[in-house]
């Protein structure tokens, strides 16, 4: 069957709200390429949003959990644990940048950030949470009302859980800088909620739907201080951000500040899902047994893949390679923007999350959706699978896996930079 026959079905028993941004059906994959049933290839310039830091089918990985398969694919963690789960737990502990650690897992990222709430509420017996403008954590309830998008994720959905409050987000690109935000948070506790109420702030160091728009340098230390001041719990949102994505193993490392919990997941295990919130002994310790936990929380195949994942990471050096991808990509996309004068309003990112902000005129107050949404059309018909972000909807976000070969990046840099020539011919 064809692409085009698939998605008519696809149309018939999928919820209209669960759409997909290609009619491109997966056959089969490898590190970044792939290949749809109608034998079309392409070079995944998204990598299942940041998931696939290690490549499709990495053979470790899928060595490793083919073996556990055969072995048992689920106990139940809280009922028969496993040594996978300990031992993912472990290595977690020691990657991430909080001393003396625990983790707690559960299946996607936005458990981890219901968790990492949960948590927090608990060991500081306060309701209140403070997220930022543009930010997303995930679509559940209380993830919904932490995320500062309205379309498509809020549209349609509320009431949500009380008790959140935003600030706005330093992205100095659109005009708000740290002094700003931080204004903004302090009158945040004179005008509707006293810190004291206040369980945890939570933060993206690099916003992920949001945009790709970086923390100001020492941003996020300036939210420590104001959470010891008050007691407040600074979760630091990584799911998109960790494990080697921004050239660092978590971005935070950036600042060099010590969150009180992370929250993990996407890059964890290559595909598989497990998702994990990791942090400070006396704060994770705070939930009474069996207030934390999921029926398929630490899957034994996510354990297993998770393994592997960290030692992909550590063996191939994949947090240079982050560094080395994204020099290569922000020169493509400057010549691109050379080419096209006006048209790039910004090109910005950490290690290899790069994206490439689209405007009229050189205007940044003038987002170009439009070209956006061709863009990525475009892509997909030339063989090049490309993904958008951004609460104004004009941004390219670049996700390539870390193992991609440089011939393979070049290739897709070729193909953006060959479509964009096409659109605006």
């Amino acid at each position: 069957m064809t692409n085009l026959a698939w998605q008519e079905r696809k149309t018939k028993a999928f919820a209209r709200g669960m759409g997909n941004i290609f009619p491109i059906y997966v056959d089969r994959a490898s590190n970044a390429e792939v290949w749809d049933v109608d034998g079309k290839r392409y070079i995944d310039f998204g990598a299942g949003i940041a998931v696939l830091n290690t490549g499709h089918c990495h053979p470790e990985i899928v060595a490793a959990v083919q073996e556990q398969v055969g072995r048992f694919s689920h106990t139940c963690v809280m009922v028969n644990p496993y040594t996978s789960a300990v031992e993912l737990a472990e290595r977690i502990n020691a990657a991430v940048p909080i001393h003396d650690a625990r983790t707690m897992f559960c299946t996607t990222g936005a458990e981890a950030v219901e968790n990492a709430v949960k948590i927090a509420r608990s060991k500081t017996g306060r309701p209140g949470v403070i997220a930022f403008s543009g930010g997303f954590h995930g679509r559940t309830n209380l993830c919904m009302g932490l995320t500062g998008k309205v379309v498509p994720y809020k549209k349609g959905f509320g009431p949500f859980t009380p008790e959140i409050f935003h600030a706005p987000f330093p992205a100095e690109y659109l005009g708000v800088n740290r002094e700003d935000a931080l204004h903004a948070l302090h009158a945040l506790f004179k005008e509707d909620i006293e810190p004291s109420r206040v369980a945890a702030i939570i933060v993206e160091p690099i916003q992920g739907e949001g945009g790709f728009y970086p923390v100001p340098e020492g941003f996020i230390g300036q939210l420590r201080e104001v959470c010891d001041e008050y007691g407040i719990v600074l979760i630091v949102d990584e799911i998109q951000t960790g494990y080697a994505r921004t050239g660092k193993m978590f971005a935070v490392e950036y600042d060099a500040v010590e969150p009180d919990i992370i929250t993990l997941a996407k890059g964890i295990a290559g595909g598989y899902p497990i998702a994990a919130v990791s942090g400070k002994a006396e704060i994770m310790d705070a939930p009474d047994p069996g207030g934390l936990g999921g029926t398929y929380a630490a899957s034994p195949l996510g354990c297993v893949a998770g393994l592997k994942v960290l030692e992909i990471i550590e063996r191939e050096s994949l947090c240079d390679r982050a560094l080395e991808i994204g020099e290569r990509l922000q020169t493509g996309l400057a010549a691109i923007g050379e080419r096209h004068p006006g048209r790039v309003g910004d090109i910005r990112g950490k290690g290899a999350m790069v994206a490439m902000e689209l405007v009229h005129e050189g205007d940044q107050n003038q987002p170009d959706a439009n070209l956006t949404a061709d863009l990525v059309r475009r892509a997909g018909e030339a063989g090049l699978l490309l993904i958008s972000c951004g609460v104004r909807g004009n941004t390219i976000r670049i996700l390539v896996p870390l193992t991609i070969p440089f011939a393979h990046l070049d290739e897709g840099l070729d193909i953006l930079g060959r479509i964009f020539d096409e659109a605006l011919a």
